[in-house]
């Protein structure tokens, strides 16, 4: 009699050659339907700004806004056949604005994920501090940023620290309520059966409930950091020089739409790269989403 208790599992059979050619295959079918897209649209732009069917005041063409791009990374004269040479735009290179930009946003969602994970789990294993303290968040979740813009000024001044406040405010909610909700989430079942093989209540949270909350969370940043760039340009509006938003807003006061138009392609590529840097790094801390 053969022993099967010794035979070897069935070896598991290498992906296919063919189905690896598909995948690759749509990718590039992906790709090119973006570029094809993309060519698309400023091929469409360009004809618009080149027929003159909208005045170049409210829209430029592809180039304007290219040398707008351009002139804002260079130094360059102040006025043609100027000698006085200027840097970038308001004395800072539009990457210097960005860069600027990413260091509010940095501070103001690191301080939401510092105060908003730690509070949701609370709110989210506390029903009595879950009462009491969700009518408040839901209240701050509802408010526009700009309807405390002015009275973070005045406490604050117009410095970083105000600027820094409302993006904080921008992102604390959105962390806290996914928190709240994964936590919510987790099965009481999966906790009580912690317990009872003599783990303490501090383990079961270290060991059950905070992996299975880690996927929400990670989703309730993302979001975040979506809510704080669309909040860049309200945060910047006063003394946001270096600062992306605060260029944009001092173009469009000065009429300079092509530089706008430029600041406003350089913030939504920007919020691109942050997103799939998020989902990065989703995808290596949180490798069983979507699988268990």
């Amino acid at each position: 009699m053969a022993d099967t208790a010794t035979a070897a599992p069935p070896a598991k059979a290498p992906p296919s050659p063919a189905k690896g050619s598909a995948t690759r295959r749509r990718r590039l079918r992906h790709w090119g339907v973006n570029v094809a897209s993309l060519l698309g649209f400023l091929l469409l732009w360009w004809l618009v700004t080149r027929l003159g069917l909208v005045r170049p005041l409210f829209l430029p063409g592809p180039g304007a806004v290219w040398d707008a791009f351009v002139r804002a990374n260079t130094d360059h004269p102040i006025a043609p056949g100027s000698t006085r040479i200027v840097r970038g735009e308001q004395n800072y290179y539009l990457w210097e604005h960005l860069l600027a930009s990413l260091q509010r946003i940095t501070v103001g969602v690191g301080g939401g994920i510092l105060v908003g994970v730690p509070l949701g789990l609370i709110m989210g294993t506390s029903k009595w501090v879950g009462m009491v303290l969700e009518p408040y968040l839901n209240f701050l979740r509802s408010l526009p940023p700009l309807a405390y813009i002015g009275l973070l000024i005045v406490w604050f001044g117009i410095g970083d620290t105000s600027k820094i406040w409302l993006l904080f405010l921008a992102a604390f909610p959105p962390i806290t309520m996914a928190t709240i909700a994964g936590v919510r989430g987790v099965k009481e079942d999966q906790v009580n059966a912690v317990l009872s093989l003599g783990a303490s209540r501090r383990q079961a949270l270290s060991a059950v409930v905070l992996p299975a909350t880690l996927p929400e969370v990670m989703t309730g940043i993302r979001v975040a950091v979506g809510f704080a760039w669309t909040t860049v340009v309200a945060a910047e509006i006063a003394n946001g020089i270096p600062g992306i938003g605060g260029l944009a807003y001092l173009a469009g006061e000065q009429l300079q739409t092509a530089l706008v138009i430029a600041c406003i392609i350089v913030i939504g590529i920007a919020a691109i790269l942050l997103d799939l840097l998020l989902k990065t790094i989703e995808r290596i801390l949180v490798p069983w989403r979507g699988k268990a």
